[in-house]
């Protein structure tokens, strides 16, 4: 395994300088994010460290060149956008980024994106599938053709009024998962997993390790804390936001001595990133990498530091 982080915590940083932190800190790779240039009212949103639409060859030169100095390599492309929300303009516009994305990876050699494969948050899932047949078979078939594999990472986003009362992803839950890799049958195909969205859905967050293990292209380590007496007094159809904390690694509910033990047992090989998505270290840029320094140090005990011999 390798351990990297999330780009989308250093938004103001270049992707030099996200390369070179990830090499003073010790990270193996970082997960690059590549959303349209331009603003993002949505938290971790619309942060562009490669700008998949200007890659020409000096471009291409000066992203390897970085990521050879500094011994760093990149996970994978992340782009989350809502791929299947109702407005088609919209939705049309964020399936053109998502090639744009594919077609980066594939000029990079980096195997694999990560996405939200999305919903219309005012259907149910029923309602909401054979837009997800059409819309993602084609995706995924260009993928294929590019030899680029796509992760979905399990968030169900729905956790503010806007979202509710179905949240815009619908790959949330073993079942669903199931049911798509049924209907889309690929190898290339799977999940960015992150166990940190089972645990606020008081779900088993190891048994997916198992049962999906042929799926996990990518993984998210973020931690989750569940505050059990606020969620008495407001239950679980209140949006989550009321009564779920995301942490870093080791602050919250997560096992990750289990989790890796698992991960371990099933020989996964890939790439674990840190996602910082805790309130309690957004105050300031310093603030944020001394996260991802404190998130190195816990973690490098289950993913050691490979030695050059």
């Amino acid at each position: 395994m390798q351990l990297g982080f999330v780009s989308a915590i250093l938004p103001e940083e270049n992707f030099e300088r996200v390369i070179q932190i990830a090499s003073e800190i010790g990270y193996d790779c970082v997960e690059i994010m590549c959303w349209p240039v331009g603003k993002s009212t949505r938290r971790y949103a619309g942060v562009t460290h490669i700008d998949v639409s200007f890659l020409d060859n000096s471009y291409i030169n000066h992203i390897n060149n970085i990521c050879t100095r500094y011994n760093v390599f990149i996970s994978g492309l992340g782009y989350y956008p809502n791929p299947l929300v109702a407005d088609e303009q919209e939705s049309s516009f964020y399936i053109d980024h998502l090639i744009k994305v594919i077609d980066a990876a594939a000029i990079l050699k980096i195997p694999v994106i990560n996405t939200f494969v999305g919903r219309d948050h005012t259907k149910s899932v029923a309602d909401n599938w054979h837009r997800f047949k059409t819309v993602w078979t084609g995706i995924i078939s260009y993928a294929k053709a590019n030899g680029i594999k796509i992760g979905i990472e399990n968030c169900p986003m729905i956790f503010t009024g806007d979202e509710w009362p179905g949240g815009k992803n619908l790959a949330t839950t073993p079942k669903i998962w199931s049911e798509m890799f049924a209907d889309i049958d690929s190898d290339f195909f799977g999940l960015n997993y992150d166990p940190s969205h089972m645990v606020w859905q008081h779900m088993d967050y190891l048994a997916p390790i198992i049962n999906f293990k042929d799926k996990l292209f990518h993984i998210h380590a973020k931690d989750v804390r569940v505050d059990h007496e606020r969620l008495n007094q407001v239950g679980i159809m209140t949006p989550p936001n009321e009564w779920h904390t995301p942490k870093l690694p080791g602050l919250g509910d997560i096992n990750w001595e289990k989790f890796f033990s698992t991960l371990t047992s099933i020989g996964y090989t890939g790439p674990v990133c840190v996602e910082v998505e805790d309130r309690a270290y957004e105050g300031t840029l310093e603030k944020r990498i001394d996260s991802l320094v404190q998130s190195h140090q816990y973690l490098r005990q289950f993913i050691p530091k490979k030695m050059t011999i």
